[in-house]
């Protein structure tokens, strides 16, 4: 079943209370992020719980391996249900952050859906992005990460190449047809992700930015539905937003 995130990358506590009134029983995930967390820390993620939402934390945690678990035990204590770190910190820092218990669920960012092919040969001259994605996310699931970030235009692929590993994936880079790419490099519509069955779907601007964010995430959500029939239960987001 798809869920959507709606990303909160607003500077505004007023914002910020505007979407999630105008969200509220529709939509169970919420992402806050560095602007947002930066601007003003607990109180964005408090705003959300009294909504009644999930928070995903996005902050893409990438130190030594115990700074990184300080970080994700100070997550906890903020209630948070999931926490972004970069793969590229490696197995060590994902391993260190799995042990913290209890903790947030664990979201590992592969290769930033802004990268284009040309921009991962930072790394190395003869770097290939499919086969970076490829190697952090194995990494990070065996240390013990929960999900996978990637592009949407990568999981196919990965589920391909790395079959036995049971890969559940969070894809930022949605954008119904017809919208700005904005920053984004590699994506792929609501309707597509619904259909390759990703588990969730960062999307912002398409809502936050519309008129009628409401309006805007309703028809997203029927997209997706028309998509994948009974990926969508939206009879369910209550109940979801209670589990």
């Amino acid at each position: 079943m798809t869920q959507i995130i709606v990303a909160l990358d607003v500077d505004t506590i007023r914002r910020e209370e505007e979407l999630l009134k105008s969200l509220k029983d529709l939509i169970v995930w919420y992402k806050v992020g560095l602007r947002l967390f930066t601007a003003h820390g607990k109180r964005a993620v408090d705003l959300v719980h009294k909504s009644g939402g999930k928070v995903f934390l996005d902050l893409k945690l990438h130190d030594i391996p115990q700074t990184v678990a300080h970080a994700v035990q100070e997550a906890q204590r903020l209630g948070v249900e999931a926490v972004s770190l970069h793969l590229m910190g490696g197995a060590d820092m994902v391993r260190a952050a799995a042990e913290v218990t209890p903790r947030p669920k664990l979201w590992g960012v592969t290769v930033l859906t802004s990268m284009a092919p040309k921009d991962v040969k930072i790394f190395h001259p003869e770097a290939r992005l499919p086969a970076l994605a490829k190697s952090l996310a194995k990494t990070g699931w065996t240390a013990g990460a929960d999900a996978t970030i990637c592009s949407p235009r990568e999981v196919a692929w990965l589920r391909r190449q790395l079959p036995d590993l049971g890969l559940k994936f969070v894809t930022p880079g949605i954008r119904p047809r017809g919208a700005d790419l904005n920053d984004q490099s590699r994506v792929m519509t609501p309707g597509e992700a619904a259909a390759l069955g990703i588990d969730y779907v960062v999307i912002g601007r398409p809502i936050t930015h519309a008129p009628d964010p409401r309006k805007a995430a309703l028809s997203i959500l029927s997209e997706m539905k028309a998509a994948a029939p009974g990926a969508l239960d939206f009879a369910s987001a209550a109940a979801r937003r209670k589990e």
